[in-house]
């Protein structure tokens, strides 16, 4: 598709009534925030300017990369293919999958880039499905770790956020498409972290406008600052899409009580757990029976359960032990690990026979 038929594909987009409002959460633009209406872009001056945009963004980019216009086009081209197969994949597993397995063909990412990719389409699929406001918990690694072994992080929040949270996140938001008909990646602002707990908000500023941005609030906690600030985001993001990524909370009882925060717990309710922020996207790991476990959710489907095994060459190999409608417990997993024959013995027992 060329830039004339991609353009002309955006145009047929009904658009509306735009309103401007200058509080700007990244702190560098203006907020829009879009009427639905009847209005439809067909003329041709209005193609030119589109036309004319998209050729000056290309050129931005091509300066910024050292690469040519036509390298560009190819690059956008070539991700959007790969986006728009795989959102068709994804639909056909949705619409025909889903209500017999549940899932049983998600596998469990080999390494942060199939993360990543896994947990945009699960985003995608569930802003498209009217869900603006998403948890999404990664399962966070330095570069060059596995995921078969849990990190140790002395340096606490801030050495989390620096070597696995902010790229993670960093990426994820280069990779999601809100609006499927976005042609070029969206430039990444990247605020200074709150040094005394190590969370920031990091937005996906769209090259289309606004209104295509995204934003994502990393390492949140039950201080009620963030409830303010969450209060404060929801309000100026409308209708686009908001992730809290990582959360220290696991339930509205993590605020419990607070003499030095009088009703905190109710505020994180009506602003946190009554506005959705489901879970589209958890992947979780711990330790259960000694054995290193892991627990996949990915919209629309249901909790996909694994469990790391030693092969006979010494390495790691995931192994799926079943699935879950809810979040599974230490008690489940512990069943599904005994019923396996890879696990009958501990994991100790296992390495004192080799």
């Amino acid at each position: 598709m060329n830039l004339r038929l991609a353009t002309s594909a955006m145009l047929s987009l009904s658009l509306g009534c735009v309103s401007i409002n200058a509080f700007s959460p990244a702190g560098t633009r203006p907020t829009i925030s879009v009427t639905k209406g009847l209005y439809s872009a067909t003329s041709d001056a209005a193609s030119e300017k589109l036309l004319e945009k998209a050729a000056r963004l290309r050129e931005e980019i091509a300066a910024l990369e050292g690469k040519t216009v036509e390298e560009v086009a190819q690059e956008a081209q070539g991700k959007k293919d790969v986006r728009l197969e795989a959102e068709r994949k994804f639909k056909e597993l949705k619409d025909v999958a889903v209500p017999f397995d549940k899932g049983r063909m998600l596998n469990i990412p080999e390494d942060t880039e199939t993360m990543i990719f896994q947990a945009a389409r699960a985003v995608e699929m569930a802003y498209r499905d009217g869900i603006k406001r998403q948890t999404v918990r990664l399962a966070l690694v330095a570069e060059g770790d596995t995921f078969a072994e849990l990190n140790q992080w002395p340096g606490g929040t801030q050495q989390m956020y620096r070597e696995a949270a902010k790229p993670l996140t960093t990426a994820l938001l280069r990779e999601i498409n809100p609006s499927s008909m976005q042609l070029l990646p969206p430039h990444i602002v990247d605020p200074p972290i709150w040094e005394f707990d190590g969370s920031a908000l990091l937005t996906a500023e769209g090259r289309e406008g606004p209104e295509s941005d995204v934003q994502a609030l990393v390492f949140p906690n039950t201080d009620v600052k963030y409830i303010k600030d969450i209060t404060t985001i929801d309000e100026v993001m409308g209708d686009r899409l908001f992730m809290l990524i990582n959360p220290f909370w696991r339930n509205v009882e993590s605020w419990g009580f607070n003499i030095m925060a009088p009703g905190a717990k109710a505020k994180a309710q009506a602003t946190i757990f009554d506005k959705g922020y489901d879970e589209t996207y958890v992947f979780n790991r711990f330790s259960v029976r000694g054995e290193n476990c892991a627990a996949i959710k990915c919209y629309p489907y249901d909790w996909q359960l694994f469990a790391y095994a030693d092969d006979e060459s010494g390495w790691e190999r995931p192994i799926r032990l079943g699935s879950s409608e809810t979040e599974p417990t230490s008690a489940i997993l512990t069943e599904l690990l005994n019923a396996r024959p890879e696990f009958k013995q501990t994991k100790v027992m296992r390495q004192l026979q080799k």
